[in-house]
C-alpha cells in the first residue's frame, strides 16, 4: 500500500474535480438537447432522425460516464495498491540499465492501458457505431489497425523515449535538451506523416481527372495555397461519417476528401469546405498552434525537469505520493502526466476557445474565397444532421471540449462573414 501525504491528496481532489466537471457538463448536454427539430435543420431532419440522435448522445454519454469512471478507478486502484513502485522495481530487476529499466516500465503501463481499454473501444466500434449506422469495420480491419498502431508505437515512440529517458539521466539541463529532441521528432513527424504513416490506415487515391478536381485546383490557385495533390481517402472502409482535411508543411501539403464527403455533398459544398481548410493556411492558424505548441512543450519539459531532479525537494514530495522509493526520469514522466493532468484541462480550455475563434475566421475566409458562405453553411448542416451530433450543446460542454463552434453559432457567423 502507498503512503499517502499532503500531495497525494492534493492530485485526487484534482481528478476527481475533473471528473465531476465532465459528469456535469455530459448532464447538461443531454438537458440541453431539443425535442424538436431546431429550424436550421429543417428539410434535414426529420422528427424521427432527431430522436435517434437524441439516443445516440443518451447512449455515448452513459458510455463516457461508466469509461471515464472505470479508468479513474483502474488508476486510485493501481496507485492505492503500490503499483507504480512495484512496477518500477520490478523493471529493474529486469534490466539493471535505468534506460532499459524505463522502457520496460513505460511499455507494461502503454501495454496494461490499451488492453484495459480495449474492451470499451470494441463496444464503442461494434456495438454503438454499429447501433446507429456508423461502423463500416470489419473484426479484421479493426484488429490490424490496432496491431499497427503497436508497431509503429515501437517504432518511433520507443527510440524517442529511449533518447530522452538518456538525456535526463546523463545531461545537465537536461529539460531543454530533450525538448529540444521532441521538437525536431515532432516536426520530422509531421513533414513525413502524409506519404509514410497516413498511407498505412488509409487508401489515399488520386482524385480523378475531372470538373471537381479542376474546381478545386482553380480554388487552389485562387487562394495561393501551395497544392500538391487531390486525394480521395476511403473513410467508408471504417465508417459513413464525412470528413476533409490537407497534410504536410511547407511545399508538401496535400487536400484529403473522404469518400463519404464526396458521396454526400454537392460540388459547390465540397468547395466551402475545402476553403475552409485553405483559410486555417491562409490566416497562419497552422503556424500559430505550431509556435505555441513548441513554445508550451518548453515549458512542460521545464516542470518535468523539476518533477524527475533527484535532488529536488518538488520531486521527492510526488514520488513519496505514489510510493516510489528511488527518483528517475522514467517514473517521473508518468506521475507527472498524472500530476499535470486536471492543469492540462485548464490549459485545453484555452486552446479550444483560440481554436473557436480561428474556426470562426476560416469560415469568414471560406465565405468571401467562395462568394458566398451558403455552401459551406449547408455541408455545415449535413454532416450535423448525418453523424447524428448536439445542435445545441451546453455552454459548460463547449468551453471544456469543443474546439469547433455550435453549428448555430457558425452558421450565424457565416451570414455577417468579415476578413
Amino acid at each position: 500500500m502507498s503512503d499517502w501525504n499532503f500531495m497525494s491528496v492534493i492530485i485526487c481532489v484534482g481528478l476527481f474535480a475533473l471528473w465531476n466537471v465532465e459528469l456535469a457538463a455530459t448532464l447538461l448536454d443531454l438537458k440541453t438537447f431539443p425535442s424538436k427539430i431546431p429550424k436550421i435543420l429543417d428539410g434535414l431532419m426529420d422528427q424521427a432522425k432527431l430522436d435517434r440522435a437524441r439516443d445516440y448522445q443518451r447512449t455515448n454519454a452513459c458510455f463516457d460516464i461508466i469509461q471515464s469512471a472505470a479508468s479513474l478507478a483502474g488508476l486510485l486502484v493501481f496507485w492505492s495498491l503500490g503499483g507504480f513502485g512495484w512496477l518500477d522495481g520490478w523493471a529493474r530487476t529486469l534490466a539493471p540499465e535505468p534506460v532499459i529499466a524505463g522502457l520496460i516500465f513505460l511499455a507494461v503501463l502503454f501495454l496494461g492501458q490499451a488492453l484495459l481499454a480495449l474492451p470499451f473501444s470494441i463496444y464503442e466500434t461494434f456495438v454503438i457505431e454499429q447501433k446507429f449506422g456508423f461502423n463500416r469495420a470489419t473484426p479484421t480491419t479493426f484488429i490490424v489497425d490496432r496491431l499497427k498502431g503497436l508497431v509503429l508505437a515501437a517504432l518511433l515512440g520507443l527510440p524517442l523515449l529511449a533518447a530522452v529517458l538518456w538525456i535526463f539521466g546523463n545531461i545537465a539541463h537536461a529539460w531543454l535538451w530533450a525538448w529540444a529532441v521532441v521538437t525536431a521528432f515532432q516536426l520530422i513527424l509531421t513533414y513525413f506523416a502524409p506519404s509514410l504513416i497516413m498511407p498505412l490506415f488509409n487508401k489515399f487515391t488520386p482524385m480523378p481527372d475531372g470538373e471537381l478536381k479542376q474546381q478545386i485546383e482553380a480554388l487552389g490557385i485562387r487562394c495561393g495555397f501551395p497544392l500538391t495533390g487531390v486525394f480521395v481517402v476511403d473513410g467508408s472502409k471504417r465508417s459513413s461519417k464525412a470528413n476533409a482535411f490537407f497534410t504536410g508543411l511547407g511545399k508538401r501539403k496535400k487536400i484529403a476528401l473522404f469518400d463519404t464527403l464526396i458521396e454526400k455533398s454537392t460540388p459547390q459544398e465540397l468547395l466551402g469546405v475545402l476553403a475552409h481548410e485553405i483559410g486555417h493556411f491562409r490566416c497562419g492558424h497552422i503556424r500559430q498552434r505550431l509556435a505555441v505548441g513548441i513554445v508550451q512543450m518548453a515549458g512542460i519539459f521545464y516542470l518535468l525537469g523539476l518533477a524527475t531532479d533527484p535532488q529536488g525537494a518538488f520531486a521527492r514530495l510526488l514520488f513519496d505520493a505514489f510510493g516510489v522509493k528511488l527518483i528517475s526520469p522514467h517514473v517521473g514522466l508518468v506521475l507527472f502526466s498524472i500530476l499535470v493532468g486536471p492543469v492540462s484541462k485548464l490549459l485545453g480550455v484555452l486552446a479550444n476557445a483560440w481554436s473557436r475563434h480561428h474556426e470562426f475566421e476560416a469560415d469568414a475566409y471560406a465565405a468571401n474565397a467562395t462568394g458566398d458562405g451558403a455552401a459551406l453553411g449547408e455541408a455545415l448542416k449535413k454532416m450535423t444532421a448525418d453523424h447524428l451530433s448536439h445542435p445545441s450543446p451546453s455552454a459548460l460542454r463547449v468551453w471544456l471540449d469543443y474546439s469547433h463552434p455550435p453549428l448555430i453559432q457558425r452558421l450565424e457567423s457565416l451570414q455577417h462573414p468579415s476578413q
